[in-house]
């Protein structure tokens, strides 16, 4: 049985142990190495551990993990586009996301009447002014809600709420459950309905991005850099 421990201001610390759902949210294990150029012909895994790159078209990019990051942060990923793909075909789409297992997700009770929002936080910054869309795609149930988020040249919190699902339960075990994905090029396949962001529903792929969706295969100046990335219950990161 655990000990609770209190701290200066009276709380419980215990109370705040094991909340983040997201492995290696802080880039710190990247155990297949340091960088890799290339990408962009094939999905994988790259660099920092858990997270993936899911490409398909003609761009290509370098994914490296860096010694930069926010106060707090001593490591990030970063994407920096070598190969440019500046005109877009309807199938395609550049992901960077991680997929997590249904045991770690009961925790949300998702499809149940007492399920809980989830709370999307990471840190972000890239060479220019982006607009990118993160989604959850729920994979026991094809279910997904998709939000955008903005990146400056200076890191920036972003910071996503998303809503409560009474509709269809995660497995509870250690097969996928749900996909966060952040969605950084997307063809009109993706991009040519409207982004579902209130609610959570059965997917439509064209409903799945934003139409102001950046590419960021739109320059080889582009590059996109992330950390400190966490998915709690609540509404508050």
């Amino acid at each position: 049985m655990a000990v609770s421990r209190i701290n200066e201001a009276g709380l419980n610390v215990n109370q705040y142990g094991n909340r983040n759902v997201i492995i290696n949210g802080a880039m710190k294990v990247a155990q297949r190495g340091t960088s890799s150029t290339g990408i962009g012909a094939a999905t994988g895994y790259f660099t920092c551990d858990r997270f993936q790159i899911a490409p398909s078209g003609s761009g290509r990019l370098t994914m490296t993990q860096e010694s930069d990051g926010p106060s707090g942060f001593a490591n990030c990923i970063k994407l920096a586009c070598t190969t440019a793909d500046t005109s877009i075909a309807s199938t395609e789409k550049l992901i960077l996301n991680q997929i997590i297992e249904g045991q770690d997700l009961q925790r949300f009770a998702k499809g149940t009447s007492d399920a809980k929002e989830f709370a999307v936080s990471f840190y972000v910054k890239g060479n220019a002014s982006a607009t990118y869309t993160c989604e959850l795609y729920d994979g026991n149930n094809a279910r997904q809600i998709s939000k955008t988020f903005s990146v400056t040249t200076s890191w920036t919190r972003v910071i996503l709420t998303y809503p409560a699902d009474t509709t269809g339960a995660f497995t509870d075990d250690n097969n996928i459950s749900l996909y966060l994905q952040i969605f950084l090029h997307a063809g009109s396949d993706f991009t040519s309905g409207t982004l579902n962001s209130t609610s959570w529903a059965a997917q439509t792929k064209a409903n799945r991005v934003s139409s102001s969706n950046t590419s960021f295969f739109d320059s080889t100046a582009r590059t996109f850099f992330i950390t400190g990335v966490q998915l709690e219950v609540g509404d508050t990161a």
